[in-house]
């Protein structure tokens, strides 16, 4: 007879993954670090950004569409991240949460950065309120009215974007610090 084996149980097939590598804290907690507040102000100020550039109509719709896209998507993108650590749902899925934390962060930021951009070109485009914008593509040309009340939501729309903007640009510094620990 031979000796059994010594673990019986090992599948010399399997796979095994590491820990899930998470060094922000789960649940409530996670609200009182750099990172959460900053998740916080993003989610706050990039819903803000979201409701002006819709209340002005969107004058320019070439333009304000990729903007109101980027900010609807990274409103909705941010609210599930906060939630995925608010729920404490990071502990049950294998992955290293940090760089996930990086690479969100930088698709968020490079994408908040453009659109920023974006809306700062429409909103610069009226030299003064009432005038209009024409843009030359091709043989088309395309003719913008702002009025004061559209032209005035722009800039406070623009204002707004480049602070998320820098909040995702802040998130990604932290992100970073963690995931090269």
């Amino acid at each position: 007879m031979s000796a059994p084996a010594a673990n019986a149980n090992t599948n010399p097939n399997s796979v095994s993954f590491p820990a899930p590598r998470v060094t922000l804290p789960l649940g409530i907690p996670v609200l009182q670090t750099y990172s959460g507040a900053f998740i916080c102000l993003e989610i706050l100020f990039g819903g803000l950004v979201w409701i002006l550039v819709a209340s002005s109509n969107v004058p320019v719709p070439l333009l304000q569409g990729w903007v109101m896209f980027v900010s609807l998507t990274m409103f909705v993108c941010s609210c599930l991240y906060l939630s995925v650590y608010l729920c404490g749902l990071a502990d049950r899925v294998d992955t290293d949460w940090n760089m996930v934390d990086f690479v969100y962060h930088f698709i968020a930021f490079v994408f908040y950065f453009g659109a920023s951009l974006l809306e700062a070109a429409t909103t610069s485009a009226a030299v003064e309120p009432g005038s209009f914008n024409a843009t030359r593509l091709g043989q088309a040309t395309f003719i913008t009215f702002l009025d004061f009340r559209q032209y005035s939501i722009n800039v406070v729309a623009t204002i707004f974007s480049f602070v998320v903007t820098a909040c995702y640009a802040c998130s990604l510094t932290l992100a970073l610090r963690r995931w090269k620990l």
